[in-house]
């Protein structure tokens, strides 16, 4: 019999999946989200994911290393050793293939000048469809370890974090594959099956960690690194950089830094009031 907190990592990391599929059925001929409500749900789910990260990760993780016999500060070394290390992976990742949260315009998408859509080709298109899977694997294992312990608000927590963060992702491969002349059902499923990897990742990372104990800490730490990138390499400076070209000024620029500051208070919120 699977254990619950197995059990819970699967069907979370299946959500966060399905968040993906949401994301991409506006390619089917719904009204597609503004610029501005994808910029606000993006850095709504930045905050979420730094508050996320620092009180269902890493003080957890430290936590669990202390139980484990290590002292406070090695604890906190290890977890910070480890958070570091899910951060370069998530950068070393990002150094080679596209980022996935540029998101294609889907208004572009429909144009026959790839160059105007900013695609160089169908290879680029399938770059981008590859980065955006790979990525979904240590976001589907970060939920699949904050269910580690049965902690459902941790696991709560970051799953509803990761599949908000999941939506323009699945947008994003589908406007792609729009782009390269596939049809509006196959670009969806193709957007859909994007996040397919999640499942399985969450799902292999509860078994790894509730099967080995001793990997908790670090197992915790690494999704807290891989999330932390997320927020501080590309959330945060897509806030910027989009209020910045588009020379938008504080009426704008309030909207997303408002989203950012509510999901963390939300989070913290919700850590203290359930946790």
């Amino acid at each position: 019999m699977p254990e619950p907190a197995i059990v819970s990592g699967m069907m979370a990391s299946l959500g966060t999946g399905l968040a993906t599929a949401v994301g991409a059925l506006p390619v089917l001929g719904m009204r597609r989200l503004s610029d501005r409500g994808q910029l606000a749900l993006l850095a709504f789910a930045g905050g979420v994911m730094l508050a996320a990260s620092v009180f269902s990760l890493i003080l957890p993780g430290i936590a669990a290393a202390q139980e484990q016999g290590f002292s406070p500060t090695s604890a906190l070394l290890l977890v910070l050793s480890a958070t570091l290390g899910g951060a370069l992976f998530m950068a070393l990742l990002g150094a080679v293939l596209p980022v996935p949260e540029a998101v294609f315009n889907c208004e572009d998408a429909r144009s026959s000048d790839r160059a105007t859509a900013g695609l160089a080709g169908p290879k680029s298109v399938w770059l981008l469809v590859l980065a955006i899977t790979l990525h979904n694997i240590p976001e589907g294992a970060a939920v699949g370890m904050a269910y580690s312990e049965g902690d459902t608000v941790r696991g709560l927590s970051t799953a509803v974090a990761i599949g908000t963060q999941n939506l323009p992702e699945g947008l994003a491969v589908a406007c792609a594959l729009v782009a390269a002349g596939m049809s509006r059902g196959h670009a969806f499923v193709g957007g859909a099956l994007s996040g397919a990897v999640e499942p399985i990742a969450g799902t292999a990372a509860a078994v790894l960690v509730t099967v080995a104990q001793d990997l908790l800490p670090w197992g915790l730490a690494l999704a807290a690194g891989a999330m932390l990138l997320i927020v501080c390499g590309q959330i945060m400076p897509d806030i910027a950089r989009n209020a910045a070209s588009a020379r938008l000024h504080i009426d704008w620029f309030r909207r997303p830094v408002s989203a950012f500051a509510c999901g963390l208070v939300v989070m913290c919120f919700l850590d203290i009031a359930l946790g």
